[in-house]
């Protein structure tokens, strides 16, 4: 039974003592306190095959938004986390692109997946990261030794995947319509391209996600209740021992729920990190990711602001990591 049909008021609490590391860099090779070898990644796992598999050439606009061509304010002069290099605000200027006005669904990538027979890295890797809470209180002891060290709520756990995202014996068939997790930058990339899509870069990324408003915190604007209203599925509570789940949500939320930003894009902060092409900084291992997820909260990972930033290695996978397609203007 998925955890997020839990009554939505429940207080679950979970026991731990935690490090000041959020997790948001949480990566493929982030140390566990006892790691157990994985399947090793062949390059060449998803090269070749029976039969040769056509791309489209043309991309499906029907659910994406136009953004035109302008320069905004990226970033910020006001950093929360320095170390992420949010700031400082400059003028960047950007082509016509389409966005998509969803996250990538579990339905739709189950489609690329039956038509491709493409197998994720957390597939050939043979584990991904789960958040605690997501494991029944009864099973969360025998993990204790396979915590990443400066995010001891995260569980590498064998089996987990994009399809069996809480382990052997999930799955997604009540949420096809949620985001599709547990897809490393690579899987995100391979999915855009088989829909003659491409990843949108960061600037890209941030202007849609401000639509025309000029330095505000969030999509909609520096609120973050406007009229009592939930307008983001985070975190609600104390991270990450409480979360009342006051937005009705647990875990990740249906890609169109929540209301849209003025560009008609929804969850363009919280749910789940949303991949990016670009490099972070001069690593080309490395890519930025933005939107925050619904493990973000203000009191210790204020990352669903648009001007925040993080980073994963190209390989990692998680819980809390999606992404959406763009298009360019031919």
């Amino acid at each position: 039974m998925y955890l997020i049909l839990l009554h939505l008021t429940a207080v679950l609490s979970i026991s731990f003592s935690y490090a000041s590391d959020c997790g948001c860099h949480l990566n493929r090779n982030s140390q566990c306190s006892n790691e157990e070898p994985h399947n090793k990644y062949s390059k060449t796992f998803n090269e070749g095959g029976d039969g040769e598999v056509k791309t489209c050439t043309t991309f499906d606009k029907s659910d994406m938004v136009l953004i035109e061509a302008a320069s905004f304010e990226m970033g910020t002069d006001k950093p929360v986390f320095e170390s992420d290099h949010e700031g400082p605000v400059r003028n960047v200027s950007v082509d016509s692109f389409y966005l998509d006005k969803y996250e990538v669904s579990n339905g739709k990538f189950n489609e690329f997946v039956q038509k491709t027979g493409y197998k994720t890295e957390a597939e050939q890797f043979g584990d991904s990261f789960i958040f605690e809470m997501l494991v029944p209180e009864s099973e969360r002891e025998k993990y204790k030794d396979f915590r990443a060290v400066q995010a001891p709520w995260w569980i590498k756990m064998k089996g987990v995947t994009w399809n069996h995202p809480e382990g052997e014996g999930s799955t997604i068939d009540d949420r096809l319509d949620h985001p599709v997790i547990h897809v490393s930058w690579t899987d995100a990339k391979k999915y855009c391209e088989f829909v003659a899509k491409r990843l949108p870069t960061e600037a890209e990324w941030e202007m849609a996600c401000r639509a025309g408003l000029r330095q505000k915190l969030y999509p909609w604007g520096n609120k973050l209740n406007p009229k009592g209203e939930h307008w983001a599925n985070i975190w609600q509570g104390d991270f990450p021992l409480t979360n009342t789940a006051e937005d009705g949500y647990l875990s990740t939320a249906p890609v169109d729920s929540f209301p849209p930003n003025k560009f008609g894009l929804h969850h363009m902060a919280g749910n789940v990190w949303e991949w990016t092409q670009d490099n972070w900084l001069n690593d080309l291992d490395a890519k930025v990711k933005k939107g925050g997820s619904y493990l973000c909260h203000e009191s210790y990972c204020w990352r669903y602001r648009c001007a925040a930033r993080s980073f994963n290695t190209k390989d990692s996978s998680a819980g809390n990591l999606g992404f959406r397609c763009a298009g360019d203007v031919k």
